[in-house]
Parts: C-alpha cells; structure tokens; sequence
C-alpha cells in the first residue's frame, strides 16, 4: 500500500466527516453506532479527529449472538476510552418472529436499542457506518428480491425514520471499503472481525464474497452505477410519495388512523397500492407484499360490491385490515377474531379515593377524567341529567381498567330500559374501533362512566336527595386539555 494512497484515503475520510460536522448546528454532540469492526472505528477515529471527543459518543448493541460478544464490548469500551468519548452500551435479546431471519431481527433489534440510547443521551444524531460498498450490495439484493422503488432507493445519506429518537446519517456512504481499509492501516487502528461475516449462507455475505469480486472485474464502475440507481430510484420514490399526499388528503380521515373507502376504490389499481403502501408506512408498519396489498385492495372492492366488510381477511404486521361504515383501518389482532374484541393489551389499573379533585389524569390512556361541579341552576339541564351525585363518588374507590370484553351498561332511564354490551352501543353510535380504546370508570365494582357513552345509569341511586351536590364527569386526551 503506497504511502499516497494511504494519505488519499485519511484525506476523504476526514473531509466526508467534516461535511457532517458541517451540516449540524454549532457544539452539536454526535452518537456513532460502534461494533467494534472496521468500518465505525475509523468512522469515531476520524470524528473525534475533526470536532474532539466532547462532541462525540460511542453506543454499541450487545446482541449475545456470538461467543465473542463480550471481548467485543470490551475492546469497544476500551477504544472509546483511549480516544477520550464517552461510552455507552445495551444487551438485546434478539427475538425471531416467524419468517424473519436472524439477520432481520438482529437489525431491528439493534435500531431499537440505539434510538433507546439517544433518547436517554439526548442525542439528536445517531452516525452509521455504512459506505459504498454497503449501498452496493444493498441494492443489488433489493433488485434479486423483486423489491420496489423504496427498496431499491436503498440507504439515504441522511433520514428520520417515524419515531425514531434521533435523525441517522451516514457519512462515510460515498467512500469505498478499501478506503476505509486504507485510513484504518494507515492510523494502525484496531478492530474486530465478526465471524458470521464470513458464512455465505447469509445473502449478503454471499454477494460480498462470491458476487461483487466478480462485478468488479468485468464491470470495475459498478458501485457507481448502482448508487445512480439507487439515487433515481429515491427520486421516483419522493414523486410517488407525493402523489400520495394528495391522495391522503381526499382519502384521510380521524387524523390519518383511517381512510374512506369510497376514495379509496375511486382509485386505479396502481394509485390505490401506492396510497396502501404510503399509508401504512405512516402508521410505522413493515412493508407489506405486492401479493398482500393486492389482496387487500381486490376484498376492499368487493367490499364496495357487496357493502359487507366484515369479510375482509387481511392480516399483516399484528394488524387486521377492517372496514366498518365507510371507513378503512388497521386493529390490533388477527382477522379470524371478531372485530372489536379489545385486542389491545390490559393497561395497569389506576385507582383514586375522590375527595372534590377537579381532574384525574390516567398517563396509561393519554387523558384526564374531568369532575364539574354543577348547582341548582343547571337542574333539568343536559348536564343535570349526566351528574353523579357527590355521595356515588364517594362510597367507593374510583377505578380506569381497560375492557376486558363483555362489559353492559344502561344509558337510559325510561320505564323498561335494559343494559347493553358496551360493543352493541360503540356500533350504535358509530364510534370506530380503534377509538374504543378507553378507560373505564368504576365505582368500586359497578361500572360508573364509559367515555364515549356516558353514565351507566344502573350505577346511580333513585333516591337521591333534590338539593345533593352533583358533578358531570367527563373525559379529554391530552392534547385536549388545555
């Protein structure tokens, strides 16, 4: 390795990670995703180099994949150390759902315990170590899948995917490996090899070893073109994510959660998918298949057809796909379950000895049960008729449970009136599914308040006491209150 080469290569290295330095605001602390492996050391060797370990971390994910994953984290610790950067690191459990591969669940794995890391840093940019020859493979793996645009697009110098903690960015993407073999040799920096690299029955590996050395030979500018691909790729990408846009615009309804089947349908084949797949990417879903999203939209027509949408059959992600009196969402479950059967996990119960308080905030639902006081003026009134007389809220501990399935209630005084399962009067009301999701107000064991609904009238005495203080009880989410 030529000394010219080797100055070449400290020189790219150090003006990429200046570009990045460049573009946050001043005194901007930086996290690099650290493995230990050649790639993110010279990544955090080149940026405490160009800003100072002041403005630098290293956060490294314990996966517990290998037998090595201990001298690993060791040697991270110990390379953060010498260069002055603070450390951090995390153990995950990789867990496999079925039909994802290890390499997957490491990766979304990994991803969650580093965003999990900024948010308790308070780190706004997570660096990743990821170059040219990355966004090579990347690409011609998308293309061997039959991926679309997004997935050709492949990695993007800089983005934030929905709630992430931080914005990621890659500044080493435009760099060959052997010019970050080159500034490693060059430094004398050490780093650790994983062994799994080498197993070509991962895809990946298998194109870095078996496929690319090949290309490279008979194609020597194939990393280039591929990077254009995936660049005009990203470009068709942004186009169709604004036609979606528009789309949502006419189609959204109750903030985005769910769409109007009628505009929906209204659609072409190809305008409805690409809403599908836009959509779904905004409720942080996985990609789904062409074949899924294909069957999704041929049983939404039928549904148009035939106006019954609780034969919709559509799984994906946890989810089912519904459509209830026009509208088209997502519910927690599995579509062989009936809709609406609180699929949603039991949230911990709040409990409260009332004693005049005004609100009762419930953080595991996001909202506060309001207390009104009412008084003679308001006898007679809409609001009289939904007060609960100050003795009802004091005879027991009030209780927020979640609905467990099966819950009846009576709204109504009338002679003959009958409690009803919450669901049948949720439906009556036309209130959607995955706006049910509420807790319940008891009064000791008797159910007392349903928001949505009202009272339970069978929880109330008939003997109150005319001049008895009354309060209405009421419920708003957070971003209500003002």
């Amino acid at each position: 390795m030529t000394t010219s080469a080797q100055s070449s290569a400290d020189r790219l290295v150090l003006e990429a990670v200046g570009v990045a330095f460049a573009a946050l605001p001043a005194h901007a602390r930086v996290a690099v995703a650290f493995s230990g492996g050649v790639d993110s050391g010279v990544l955090l060797d080149a940026a405490v180099r160009v800003a100072g370990a002041s403005r630098c971390m290293a956060f490294h994910v314990h996966h517990g994949l290998s037998p090595n994953a201990d001298a690993w984290l060791a040697h991270c610790e110990a390379f953060a150390r010498e260069r002055g950067v603070e450390f951090a690191a995390r153990h995950v459990e990789v867990l496999r759902d079925a039909g994802v591969s290890v390499e997957a669940a490491a990766r979304d794995a990994r991803y969650q315990a580093l965003d999990a890391l900024c948010a308790t840093h308070g780190i706004q940019w997570l660096w990743l170590a990821q170059h040219a020859d990355d966004q090579a493979e990347t690409v011609l793996l998308q293309l061997l899948r039959g991926a679309g645009l997004a997935g050709l697009a492949a990695m993007a110098t800089e983005f934030a995917p929905a709630g992430a903690a931080a914005v990621r960015v890659r500044p080493l993407l435009h760099l060959l490996r052997a010019q970050i073999e080159q500034y490693a040799n060059a430094r004398h920096l050490r780093w650790i090899d994983d062994e799994s690299n080498a197993d070509t029955r991962y895809a990946r590996n298998a194109l870095r070893h078996e496929v690319t050395p090949a290309l490279a030979i008979h194609f020597p500018g194939f990393r280039d073109a591929l990077a254009r691909t995936a660049s005009h790729a990203a470009s068709a990408q942004r186009l169709l994510d604004e036609l979606a846009r528009i789309d949502l615009e006419l189609a959204s309804r109750d903030e985005g959660r769910a769409l109007s089947h009628h505009a929906l349908i209204a659609l072409d084949d190809e305008r409805a998918l690409n809403l599908l797949r836009y959509w779904m990417r905004l409720q942080g879903f996985v990609p789904a298949s062409s074949a899924r999203l294909g069957d999704a939209l041929r049983q939404l027509r039928e549904v148009g057809t035939s106006g019954d949408g609780h034969r919709l059959r559509v799984d994906h992600a946890g989810q089912a796909l519904r459509c209830y009196r026009g509208l088209v969402y997502w519910e927690a479950g599995d579509s062989r379950d009936p809709a609406d059967e609180t699929a949603l996990a039991a949230r911990e119960v709040s409990e409260l000895a009332w004693s005049g308080e005004a609100t009762w905030r419930v953080p595991q639902w996001r909202g506060t049960f309001v207390f009104e006081a009412l008084d003679a003026a308001h006898d007679g009134t809409a609001a009289s008729e939904a007060a609960v007389p100050v003795s009802v809220l004091q005879r027991a501990l009030l209780s927020a449970r979640s609905r467990r399935g099966g819950e009846r209630m009576r709204t109504g005084d009338a002679p003959g009136a009958r409690s009803r399962t919450l669901k049948n009067l949720f439906q009556e009301r036309g209130i959607a599914a995955w706006k049910r999701d509420v807790p319940l107000l008891y009064i000791g064991d008797e159910l007392l308040f349903v928001p949505l609904l009202g009272l339970n009238r069978a929880a109330l005495p008939s003997d109150v006491a005319p001049n008895e203080a009354r309060v209405s009880i009421s419920w708003r989410e957070d971003l209500l209150i003002a």
